[in-house]
């Protein structure tokens, strides 16, 4: 089960979080799509609880420990799903659409900075009541995580970095991005066109990945002339090169609770500089995902789990 919480970011930008809760005994999970053309979740009809079920509730499901889970450029709450459903066995996990991201509010270009993401993160976790939580981040959410952590110490207790790098990209990547973006042959025709692209016939893909186009599929949204992106790719350009000129080695080395570093093997952080990521972090862990590129928690779900979960057991337990 899924249910929206609408909090209130940098700025007065009102960003939509998805809260996951574990699913009733009697009934099989059905996750609302955070896609949806619905402002919020709409509540089913409360069940007379069986003995069994009203002890499981008996300890308040906000007494869990917190995890924020925070997408990646072009991503959205909904590509953390499948994390979702186990974290939210033992943990309270919600998953937050970022500024510019889908359900959430698309402010002007100027509203794109990096401290308005961090300040983001920062205000869900406080008015969720999540923190101190363990923050996962995938590749920009990964770089919201850590520089929250290193902001703001009182509200992350670990840090889980998925495929991110921490030295600066530059003008090339920027150009890169920029041509790409131009290159989709948007707008697509049918959904299954968007898959199809994203999956075999985008020039950035090296062989057939059915995960790949099913993840960008999943951000696509039917207009009047077709599917197009829930973001403006403009602005994602701006949100990225408000980190992309830059090395963050400093921020990273200012994390002082325990922080993964995860990487898939044909991602786009390399082995050496994970390890030196994790060198410079004063808790650092490291872990690698055989088979899984830069999607990793999309690509191999049960390699991510079984990456991440020991290390939020050991974060996580009193």
């Amino acid at each position: 089960m899924v249910r929206r919480i609408d909090v209130t970011g940098a700025g007065g930008v009102r960003l939509a979080a998805w809260e996951f809760a574990e699913p009733p005994r009697d009934r099989p999970f059905i996750p609302a799509q955070a896609g949806s053309r619905r402002r919020r979740a709409s509540p089913e009809p409360p069940e007379p609880p069986e003995p069994e079920a009203e002890h499981a509730r008996a300890a308040d499901p906000a007494s869990r420990p917190g995890v924020l889970l925070l997408h990646g450029l072009m991503g959205r709450a909904s590509h953390w799903a499948g994390t979702a459903r186990w974290l939210s066995g033992r943990h309270r996990a919600v998953a937050l659409d970022q500024r510019g991201h889908g359900q959430s509010d698309k402010p002007p270009r100027t509203a794109h900075t990096r401290d308005a993401y961090v300040e983001d993160a920062g205000a869900a976790l406080e008015q969720l009541g999540l923190g101190p939580a363990v923050l996962v981040g995938h590749a920009m959410g990964a770089l919201t995580a850590w520089q929250l952590a290193a902001e703001r110490p009182d509200l992350v207790r670990g840090v889980v970095i998925c495929d991110m790098r921490a030295s600066a990209l530059g003008a090339a990547s920027q150009r890169e991005w920029e041509d790409w973006f131009a290159a989709w042959p948007t707008p697509f025709a049918t959904l299954a066109d968007a898959r199809k692209w994203f999956g075999e016939d985008d020039p950035w893909v090296e062989r057939p990945n059915p995960a790949r186009g099913a993840f960008y599929a999943e951000i696509m949204h039917e207009c009047a002339d077709g599917w197009r992106p829930v973001f403006d790719p403009e602005q994602m350009l701006v949100a990225r090169e408000s980190w992309v000129y830059d090395a963050h080695w400093d921020e990273l080395a200012q994390v002082r609770c325990p922080t993964l570093v995860v990487r898939g093997l044909d991602g786009e952080l390399g082995r050496a500089e994970a390890q030196e990521m994790v060198r410079v972090l004063p808790h650092g862990r490291y872990a690698e995902v055989p088979d899984a590129g830069h999607l990793v928690h999309y690509d191999q779900p049960d390699a991510w789990r079984a990456a991440v979960e020991p290390f939020l057991k050991e974060v996580l337990t009193p």
